[in-house]
């Protein structure tokens, strides 16, 4: 273990919830196989696709919970976990696009979104980490909810338009957040690299050299 600024030992990154962040990202080739398998529309195979991309996103949850509740948080889960995050929707986002399921349009503004903001949680590091805030977990669940939606055999069930509209209905919602809290991220990075105490330092010290 290493220690905080306060004294006190920092978890280690050897550690549970790091490891099912770990396992999320390990399950993502093998959620995008069976979503891609064959012609991407046999019924089984979706049906299992569902049901990796639900223990996926099953461990997100799990992850946050015990780091929280068991003194677990490292800055190495609030790097990856995100990472884990946008890369299990890529896949999901990627192969439904390509399977003609979701419009690309849709795809690729969500992709620019979370890219953008994990390229700018790399930027500010120096300053600080960006930890997810709460519009961010909606936004995570509302776009797993509503992909978990599309990555489902919809077409074999009974009412299969009325299940397609609600599956767009809430993956357009999802999109919508996730724009709102796209410039929530940008405004919380300004003000990070403005307030940070390395940007404080350096203020301080140009001021000494004026």
């Amino acid at each position: 273990m290493t220690e905080t600024e306060t004294g006190t030992a920092a978890p280690s990154a050897w550690n549970i919830a790091n490891a099912l962040t770990v396992l999320r990202l390990l399950l993502v080739p093998v959620f995008g196989w069976l979503l891609l398998f064959g012609d991407g529309h046999q019924t089984g195979m979706r049906y299992w696709a569902a049901f990796v991309f639900f223990v996926a996103m099953l461990t997100d949850r799990i992850d946050g919970d015990l780091a929280r509740s068991r003194g677990l948080v490292t800055d190495f889960g609030k790097v990856v976990d995100p990472i884990a995050d946008k890369a299990l929707m890529t896949m999901a986002l990627v192969g439904l696009s390509y399977l003609g399921d979701v419009s690309w349009w849709v795809t690729v503004l969500i992709l620019v979104r979370e890219w953008g903001v994990t390229a700018l949680r790399f930027v500010v590091i120096r300053h600080g980490v960006l930890p997810a805030s709460r519009g961010g977990k909606v936004k995570t669940l509302l776009q797993a909810l509503g992909l978990w939606l599309f990555v489902l055999p919809l077409w074999s069930w009974p009412g299969a338009n009325g299940w397609h509209t609600i599956a767009w209905g809430v993956l357009l919602v999802a999109l919508v957040v996730t724009m709102v809290t796209g410039l929530d991220y940008v405004g919380r990075a300004i003000r990070l690299r403005r307030n940070s105490p390395r940007a404080q330092m350096k203020r301080a010290r140009s001021q000494r050299q004026s």
